[in-house]
């Protein structure tokens, strides 16, 4: 499989079009101080590219890649499908996407495409055809970048056509539809197929297995959107790795884990929307996902890249803020130590105009004298000195399953309680063990279960029977498996499981759960974990035990003394349960004795290992205010190991709060 070159991937989004000539000649330089390595150009040029249908003016891209080879820099050159011209909305209106009320949209904005549309299709292949043959040859060319973030939502006449074939592959028969989505509720059985359309606004409550399989539909219809485009670009460049930048959120309709599976690298974007320490672990959540998603491959995996982050800027409450001092290298090294194959930005120069005007950029609006352009040399010079740990295994000790189908199931109105938050419950379960010192991977549920001692399963609303068997044989085997509430609740089509809650997770944890008792905002109730009470809030269970044993009770409320959380053996293994929403503190210790770690350590120090054929890579963060005196040996170091960053000694070394250090050595023998 195609992989990238050595040198780690430094550099942004270069859009020399929005610019005057002359100012290339200025980024060449600028890029030549700053280290970059790679840029990735003509995300948004489509209009450029193609003036009028089936008419091509290269002359600017051809200049641009000239001279970006010239000075030594490598292009992720893209395919502009994220953006078509306003020609193509004169010419094929029919193409524009369609909100659930109705309303088609033009263009005006960037994302602004039916994915579904026949003539969307063949346009965005005609255009990445020509790209194709144009610079497939080029020397500049290191990367294919297909499309960029897919996310655009579309409820017209062609998606519907496209949805009802994909149900019908799905499905095999209206009767095993209706089955599956329960039509009988409310009268809404289908009797044909042409009565199937898209979850479209309608009077009430949708029927949340159809908007399920909506958004399964949409995953699958964007990434059959990618594979056209990629095999035009593998059959002419059978040695370029492709790949698409995948945006993270709600908004997002992808199954990354499908995805995983077509690029032959994993390229994400990531801008957390939190200041200082919440940031910190919103990047490690990332880094953390992508590193998974790419691993966890079947065969042989795929690398990974951080495509897109804000240079020095954070996005907040409608605030754009400065990073800290530091925060620049300390987010793209949490990426790096994590397995990234570099650090990219959007974007290299920030636009004086457009709707992203007052976006980031590695050269900002006040230009190279700048702090934040002084910190992207720095970053650049420190990422030269790191190309040996490219290919370095990173070391988990702990996982976190992840299910983006159970996300989209508890988005459903319908649920018990508004306040059930299926993304908050995987970043709280990441956070804690974080916190801990632990460096977690993320794993599917349908597939192999890794090889560490600690599986926590947060809110695991759709668990099919196959899964749920997975689970136990692993904890059989000698695993601690620690499950929340909302776990096991309904099979994959999103029907609950009847006779007590967590429905398929049940016998495994030797408990049923007979009511829920979501709770108002405000209101909180105690639990005795230990010896201190912790607060829960959002969210509490009447647990009956039927095998297991109380390790935490209720305390107060009308659950007081009931089991609060649970345990029972299993084989050589343990299984957990939490039925309730505890706070990081409470979650956190419940999780330290299932591991039997003692007790909950909330570490400022973040440790990272990877090992490789050459030796062992220790990556340390401190995220607190004060120095930490940093001891090789406690961490599996034997002596002579140096610090990558300053180029000193390991033994005695000082980390400073904010402080990154890389610790390069070979393991301790006893």
């Amino acid at each position: 499989m195609p992989t990238p070159p050595a040198p780690l991937w430094f550099g942004g989004d270069h859009n020399p079009e929005q610019w005057p000539e002359e100012t290339l000649a200025e980024d060449l330089e600028l890029m030549r101080r700053a280290g970059v390595t790679l840029v990735t150009v003509g995300v948004f040029s489509w209009s450029l590219l193609e003036p009028r249908e089936g008419e091509y003016d290269f002359g600017w891209l051809d200049r641009v890649m000239d001279r970006l080879h010239g000075a030594g820099i490598r292009v992720s050159l893209a395919t502009p499908t994220a953006s078509p011209p306003p020609w193509f909305t004169l010419a094929h209106p029919d193409a524009m996407p369609v909100g659930a009320e109705g309303t088609r949209l033009v263009h005006g904005s960037r994302d602004t495409y039916d994915v579904c549309a026949p003539a969307y299709r063949q346009a965005s292949v005609r255009i990445t055809r020509a790209l194709a043959e144009r610079y497939g040859d080029h020397p500049a060319l290191a990367l294919w970048h297909v499309h960029n973030e897919y996310g655009t939502w579309t409820w017209s006449d062609h998606c519907a056509r496209a949805f009802r074939d994909w149900l019908r592959r799905r499905h095999d028969t209206l009767e095993e539809l209706n089955r599956a989505w329960t039509t009988a509720f409310w009268g809404q059985h289908y009797s044909a197929w042409e009565q199937v359309l898209p979850p479209r606004a309608t009077q009430y409550l949708a029927n949340p297995a159809h908007v399920l399989d909506f958004r399964r539909f949409l995953s699958d219809e964007m990434l059959d959107h990618f594979l056209d485009q990629r095999d035009v670009l593998r059959a002419r460049t059978p040695d370029v790795p492709v790949t698409t930048n995948l945006a993270f959120g709600d908004w997002v309709p992808v199954d990354q884990w499908r995805w995983a599976e077509h690029v032959d690298l994993v390229a994400i974007d990531d801008y957390p929307d939190r200041p200082g320490g919440s940031g910190d672990e919103q990047t490690a959540f990332a880094a953390d996902l992508a590193r998974s998603w790419a691993d966890r491959v079947p065969a042989d995996g795929r690398p990974w890249l951080l495509m897109e982050q804000a240079a020095g800027v954070v996005y907040t409450g409608g605030l754009t803020r400065p990073k800290a001092p530091g925060e620049i290298a300390r987010h793209s090294l949490s990426h790096v130590a994590r397995g990234s194959h570099g650090a990219m930005f959007f974007q290299w120069r920030a636009s004086r105009g457009g709707a992203e005007q007052w976006y980031s950029g590695m050269v900002p609006h006040a230009d190279p004298e700048s702090r934040i352009f002084r910190e992207i040399c720095e970053l650049g010079e420190v990422l030269g000195r790191l190309a040996e740990v490219r290919d370095a295994d990173v070391l988990a000790d702990a996982a976190v399953v992840w299910d983006p189908e159970s996300w989209w199931a508890m988005g459903a109105a319908s649920l018990p309680s508004k306040d059930l938050d299926y993304l908050e419950a995987v970043r709280q379960a990441h956070r804690v063990l974080w916190r801990s010192g632990r460096t977690v991977d993320f794993v599917r549920p349908d597939r192999d279960l890794p090889q560490v001692p600690l599986l926590v399963v947060p809110s695991l609303y759709l668990l099919s029977d196959r899964a749920a068997e997975r689970l136990a044989r692993w904890t059989e085997d000698g695993g601690t498996l620690v499950v929340t509430y909302m776990s096991g609740i309904a099979d994959p089509t999103g029907t609950v499981r009847t006779g007590g809650y967590p429905g398929a997770l049940r016998d495994l944890l030797g408990i049923r759960v007979e009511e829920m008792y979501p709770m108002a905002p405000g209101e909180t109730v105690g639990m005795d974990v230990g010896m201190v009470r912790e607060e829960v809030s959002r969210w509490s269970e009447h647990v009956h035990l039927t095998g297991a044993e109380a390790v935490a009770r209720y305390a107060g409320g009308p659950l007081d003394g009931f089991p609060g959380v649970t345990r029972r053996r299993h084989g050589a293994g343990e299984a957990w349960y939490v039925s309730a929403h505890l706070n990081d503190r409470g979650l956190g210790r419940v999780i330290t004795e299932a591991a039997g770690a003692g007790a909950f350590p909330e570490e400022d120090l973040d440790v990272v290992r990877r090992v490789g054929p050459e030796g062992v890579w220790v990556f340390l963060t401190n995220h607190g205010r004060h120095a930490q005196r940093i001891d090789p040996a406690r961490l599996g170091l034997g002596p002579g190991s140096v610090d990558l960053l300053s180029g000193t000694p390991a033994e005695g070394l000082r980390l400073p709060g904010g402080g990154v250090a890389v610790l390069r050595g070979h393991p301790l023998t006893s």
